[in-house]
């Protein structure tokens, strides 16, 4: 069985013959501020290259480091909320999408064996709230003044996006996307509100990867704390769920029954926790406990989230022989 059988296994919620393990981290220092230059796309590629050769994964998250940017200028110009009513696509032939389709080929053309690979998307609403001059209290005063305004604009960047998932999952080899969500961190933001208007873009995104043929994972960020509702994502058709465990409560055994899918993870992600700074039979202790908890069926090993770039390689070797000696 190669590593992709593995893990499109495990995605399928059948047997295994041992746990996969996944884990990423960022090859640019700001990727969010990096712009898709030629610099920075050799950086992420040269990245890439490094972390296979010397890790040797059994899947790749592709990391659109260079490309976090959605390329959309009116968004950086909107001071009230009458400045969505013109809000446009940017368009089929955008240089934003032919951009990731060359850089997606290059990353996976380093591969040296079969290993199945997901290109990191965010979600409508973040690339909508990071660019927004105010940031996310804009998006939330906006949200709150008019919503169907908002959700307009989150339509138009779902459509952009669509596009995008549609051409790096017929014109590439990898095999999913991975969808970044979360919640808006703001009592104001109800479920019904998150529910009416913004999750059509989020399900809009994830129905097209599935129709272009993706095996998709849904990651529902807790990053820097942020607390999410995992009722909002329950029914999302999404082949895995992935969550910051610790954050939000809910351990991996009883995210299979919530979400009724194959869960990714198990470990924190930040330089405090166990994967950085543990001793080896701390890990493996770890790795026994999830194992014994959630069996080995529908489950990938992981981190709730981005582990830091200079973790010790070796810490995550450890996840993973671990679970190779489970029985």
């Amino acid at each position: 069985m190669t590593k992709k059988e593995l893990v499109l296994r495990a995605l399928n919620q059948e047997k295994v013959e041992r746990v996969p393990v996944g884990f990423w981290f960022h090859f640019l220092e700001k990727p969010e501020e990096a712009a898709p230059n030629e610099v920075t796309i050799q950086q992420n590629i040269a990245g890439h290259r490094k972390f296979i050769e010397e890790f040797q994964p059994d899947f790749v998250k592709l990391m659109s480091d260079g490309y976090f940017y959605y390329p959309n200028k009116a968004i950086q110009q909107v001071e009230e909320v009458s400045d969505l009513k013109e809000f446009q696509s940017i368009g089929e032939e955008h240089s934003w999408n032919q951009g990731q389709v060359d850089l997606i080929n290059q990353q996976t053309n380093q591969f040296v064996e079969e290993i199945a690979a997901f290109y990191n998307i965010f979600a409508p609403a973040t690339y909508l709230k990071w660019q927004l001059p105010g940031g996310e209290k804009q998006f939330i005063d906006l949200l709150a003044e008019a919503p169907d305004l908002v959700a307009k604009a989150l339509g138009i960047i779902a459509d952009d996006l669509v596009n995008l998932v549609t051409r790096i999952l017929t014109e590439t080899a990898i095999d999913g996307i991975y969808l970044s969500v979360q919640n808006v961190q703001d009592e104001r933001v109800s479920r019904e509100l998150y529910q009416d208007f913004i999750q059509p873009s989020e399900r809009k995104v994830l129905e097209a990867a599935n129709a272009a043929g993706g095996q998709n994972i849904l990651h529902i960020c807790g990053y820097e704390g942020a607390k999410n509702d995992l009722h909002l994502y329950q029914d999302y058709p999404a082949a895995a769920v992935n969550w910051a465990v610790g954050p939000e409560g809910v351990s991996l055994a009883e995210g299979q029954k919530f979400f009724n899918k194959t869960v990714i993870g198990g470990f924190e992600n930040s330089s405090q926790g166990l994967l950085y700074r543990g001793k080896p039979t701390k890990i493996q202790a770890a790795v026994n406990a999830l194992l014994e908890e959630a069996g080995t069926t529908g489950i990938i090993l992981g981190a709730d989230c981005t582990v830091p770039n200079d973790i010790p390689l070796r810490n995550l070797e450890l996840v993973r022989q671990a679970a190779k000696r489970f029985v």
